[in-house]
């Protein structure tokens, strides 16, 4: 990843930049708010910026709004206090971070923010002939459209193309087409001109030229409104773009690649997505199996996330029990391999003794997951007490008589919030909703008083 850290480098934000190095991050530095922006403007690119807590927070993340740059911002400073670390998120900062840094601590704020973690793991036969496939096709140039659930590995897989293509020694530019709001991402993608709309104070270029020479991914391209898709497919056929405000096409040269959670022919005949810009995304597909589809993997992606989250978290390396595993093996992951490893994350946690039992493993809204499976499993194998199953289910459900869908929905969403412990992205993506309207609904709960976690809560209650 590419951070852009904004301050003095003296002290103890050099020693976070050298940890940031060394856990493989590309550094950049600006002296101030100003030369950050002339850096970002440039297409010189971040992927994050670290900035210290005295700077103007506020008015800096102001500047890239107006600019539309679409960047995290993190704080950090000496004080420890936790008024500096409130001002700063409420300055719009997604982390503060204290100094001097602590290294696992700077890797999980960079992989936290960013959401990069660039390693497959895989053993299972349904995921190996998905990699054989991407071997096959990396070298060429074509388009390749990546499909499968949310939490799969689709960012996953796209650099591992790029890692193995051509262009590895180029710039790998990835674009979530459904974080970024629609007024913002078409500068995002294709830059802007001075003067072309209010607060374009300069020239700005985007990710197309960013990535020129290299590989664009467009992260959940179904998210991206039609209007754009049509600037998007001239830029396909003609390999140019025009920047907002902009006179001239510019030539670009890229490898492009395109995920999707969703059924991109169904959302032609809705009407919501462009036949033609279908074909040209599609020459290529690689469909990325969900998790319940590549079980051998369970138990290897399982040990790994054990072992890194007991590092991140300072805890006891615990081996993860046989029943555990087998538990483990028996749940449906809606969440794929995201939920899995927000799953472990949270045994981590709550584990106790010398082995990760299944007494750890815990649901979103804080249920024993060993306790879900067995009535699942009574209820598929039609023993005998199916009756006071079923008693328990109708009882389960009714419960939720006489509440709104509003009200279950809201429920819902924010025990989701919880599970991913505030990443608002890894919760939108088990629920199967964009971002941009769990954005929506978050600000309506919070216009009406209620809690809405925020990054690493862990637990609470909804109003």
């Amino acid at each position: 990843m590419r951070l852009l850290i904004i301050g003095n480098l003296d002290g103890q934000v050099a020693a976070a930049t050298q940890i940031a190095m060394q856990r493989g991050a590309k550094v950049a530095h600006a002296g101030s708010a100003e030369i950050a922006l002339g850096h970002l403007r440039a297409g010189r690119g971040a992927d994050m910026a670290m900035m210290e807590v005295h700077l103007d927070i506020r008015e800096f993340i102001l500047s890239l709004d107006r600019e539309r740059i679409s960047i995290p911002v993190v704080a950090c400073g000496i004080e420890t206090d936790p008024d500096t670390a409130a001002d700063a998120i409420r300055a719009g900062a997604k982390e503060y971070v204290p100094l001097p840094p602590d290294p696992e601590l700077i890797a999980a704020v960079l992989e936290a923010v960013t959401e990069e973690n660039q390693t497959m793991i895989f053993q299972d036969p349904a995921f190996l002939s998905v990699v054989s496939l991407a071997d096959q096709v990396a070298k060429s140039e074509a388009s390749i459209l990546i499909t499968g659930e949310s939490g799969s590995g689709k960012e996953l897989m796209a650099r591992y193309v790029h890692e193995n293509s051509r262009r590895a020694q180029r710039q790998f530019i990835s674009v979530n087409c459904a974080a970024i709001p629609e007024n913002l991402l078409e500068s995002e993608l294709f830059g802007h001109e001075k003067g072309a709309f209010t607060g374009a104070i300069a020239r700005r270029i985007g990710k197309f030229e960013e990535a020129d020479g290299g590989t664009l991914l467009l992260d959940e391209i179904s998210e991206m409104e039609p209007r754009l898709q049509a600037k998007l497919l001239r830029a396909i056929q003609e390999r140019e773009i025009d920047r907002i405000g902009g006179g001239q096409p510019i030539k670009i040269n890229i490898r492009l690649i395109a995920t999707s959670n969703r059924d991109l022919v169904e959302a032609v005949k809705d009407g919501t997505f462009r036949e033609d810009l279908l074909f040209r995304l599609n020459v290529v597909n690689l469909r990325v199996p969900s998790l319940h589809e590549r079980p051998a993997d369970i138990i290897l992606l399982a040990k790994h996330f054990a072992k890194k989250y007991a590092v991140a978290n300072g805890m006891p390396r615990r081996p993860v029990a046989a029943e555990t595993i087998a538990l483990l093996e028996s749940l449906p992951w809606p969440g794929n391999v995201r939920e899995l490893e927000n799953t472990i994350h949270r045994a981590i946690l709550m584990a106790s003794g010398t082995e990760i039992t299944t007494d750890a493993i815990m649901t979103p809204d804080g249920q024993a997951a060993h306790m879900i499976s067995r009535h699942r499993n009574s209820n598929a194998g039609g023993v005998d007490e199916a009756d006071g199953e079923n008693h328990k289910g109708n009882d389960q459900t009714s419960r939720l008589v006489g509440r709104t869908v509003a009200d279950v929905e809201r429920d819902l969403i924010i025990d989701t919030l919880y599970h991913c412990l505030g990443n608002r992205t890894h919760a939108a993506n088990i629920l199967g909703i964009s971002i941009r309207t769990l954005r929506n609904k978050l600000k309506l709960y919070t216009d009406d008083g209620v809690h809405v976690p925020v990054p690493g809560e862990t637990s609470g209650a909804t109003a």
